[in-house]
């Protein structure tokens, strides 16, 4: 038996690392996870280890070249978007891997609209609505203003897919789906970087635009390896989907933000998309996807750990519980807000604090809180549908175990096949699949995904 040929994948999350290998039908065959401890910027602010993740990376690569299991035949990576790694000419990382979460300066954020145009002119125009560090553009303008005399020695600027690529190959790309993801860099209307990039000269730090399905064939540790250019993590988990399925489509990716995306929605952002957060990601064609998000897991979060301490419930109790018909017809018919949200800028009445006191157990309470983050989902699925003729949802991630939140989804969109999914692989699958150029037949979800298509509910003497 001679070694079994693999595509290696760098999966890298904001918390977990992961390691796959996938053999030729894309079925894993190896994993690591890993879980790095942060380390501080010059501020104290806790952000991404690069040297630990980059000493990880060629560890576990070269471990796995040495194997008299496996010949690897290619490599991706798949990151988290919006983070910059800044090299000066001779490849040296010349600043941290900052943070997305770091807040800017406000008089930094002035003085970047005095000088380019206003904040809702350049959210509508870069399709990003405006978030500091979210939106890896304004980095760079941050870092001129701030540190200019280290800046002047950055001689490219690599989004964190491309930079691991790099690592690899040592040669300087861009690609689609990083340049695309909120990062404000990017004109969608005129398909190109936008203005302000010019102005300032940033687009000379970028390396050439190459697709995403690109990769460079290199001789590696003596060994011929194809070596990907990575992809951003949304837009990664989004391709079997679009791969697959010919047919218009909208996924609801859940987590700690739940994010609906549309690869089929050609419309140009409004400054209405702006302020319900609409944005849009490049596909790995250079096409839009629109998006609509908030930040749904993390405000369930919050909101359950204080139910659980109202009622007297371990955390974790909340997993239990089944979607109650009687509860639901009985909350529903006098429909009241009774959750204040702490996390969720979205636009609904703001409550001083949240009333637990019209419950009376735990379950109707929680009943309620799907109810009131229900509504905020339908309104954000609505907003990424817009004009486009889809009649089929695909839901993945954390919420398809949450028997009360796939009974209303199956409910509230009742007029559309409904299907959650589940894979463990995610983004990895994507970035595999993307520098292959094997054709994908219908049936490949059905195979890697555990579909299931929800039954819409059927209640008895009640109005939809």
């Amino acid at each position: 038996m001679g070694k079994k040929k693999v595509t290696a994948v760098f999966d890298i999350g904001k918390t977990n690392k992961k390691f796959f290998l996938f053999d030729k039908h894309y079925q894993e065959v190896f994993r690591e996870y890993t879980h790095l401890p942060l380390t501080l910027d010059e501020d104290q602010y806790p952000t991404e280890d690069l040297q630990a993740l980059t000493t990880w990376i060629q560890k576990t690569f070269h471990k796995v070249l040495l194997s008299e299991e496996y010949e690897i035949k290619a490599i991706n990576f798949s990151t988290y978007g919006a983070s910059f790694v800044h090299l000066d000419h001779k490849g040296n990382v010349l600043f941290p891997l900052y943070n997305y979460t770091k807040p800017i300066e406000k008089e930094i954020l002035t003085s970047f609209y005095e000088k380019h145009g206003s904040e809702l002119q350049i959210a509508v125009e870069t399709a990003s609505p405006q978030a500091g560090m979210l939106n890896s553009g304004l980095q760079l303008f941050w870092l001129k203003e701030k540190y200019p005399t280290t800046f002047a020695k950055v001689k490219y600027s690599l989004h964190l897919p491309q930079y691991l690529s790099f690592l690899f190959t040592g040669v300087p790309v861009s690609e689609y789906t990083s340049i695309g993801c909120h990062t404000n860099l990017w004109d969608y209307q005129k398909g190109d970087y936008h203005q302000w990039v010019l102005d300032e000269g940033f687009d000379r730090l970028f390396g050439s635009i190459v697709p995403t399905s690109a990769s460079l064939n290199t001789v590696y540790k003596d060994k011929k390896i194809k070596i990907g250019v990575g992809i951003h993590d949304s837009s990664s988990a989004l391709l079997p989907y679009i791969l697959s399925k010919k047919e218009p489509f909208l996924l609801l990716s859940t987590g700690t933000w739940s994010i609906s995306l549309n690869p089929f929605n050609e419309e140009q952002l409004q400054e209405k998309d702006i302020e319900n957060n609409c944005l849009n990601y490049l596909r790995t064609d250079g096409k839009r996807v629109k998006a609509s998000r908030f930040f749904m897991g993390n405000e369930y979060r919050i909101q359950v750990e204080k139910l659980s301490e109202y009622y007297g419930k371990e955390y974790g109790y909340h997993r239990t519980v089944q979607f109650n018909q009687e509860l639901y017809l009985k909350l529903i018919e006098k429909p009241s807000i009774y959750f204040r949200f702490e996390g969720i800028s979205l636009k609904r009445k703001t409550l001083k604090a949240t009333d637990l006191k019209s419950f009376e157990t735990f379950e109707e309470a929680y009943h309620q809180l799907m109810i009131e983050l229900m509504e905020l989902q339908i309104h954000t699925i609505t907003n990424a549908i817009g004009n486009s003729p889809i009649k089929t949802i695909y839901i993945d991630g954390g919420f398809t175990d949450n028997d009360v939140f796939m009974k209303l989804m199956s409910h509230h969109f009742s007029e559309y096949k409904v299907l959650s999914t589940h894979s463990p692989l995610g983004s990895a699958l994507g970035a595999a699949m993307v520098i292959s150029n094997k054709e994908i037949t219908d049936g490949f979800l059905q195979t890697h995904y555990k579909m299931k298509e929800l039954q819409p509910l059927i209640f008895k003497n009640i109005m939809h």
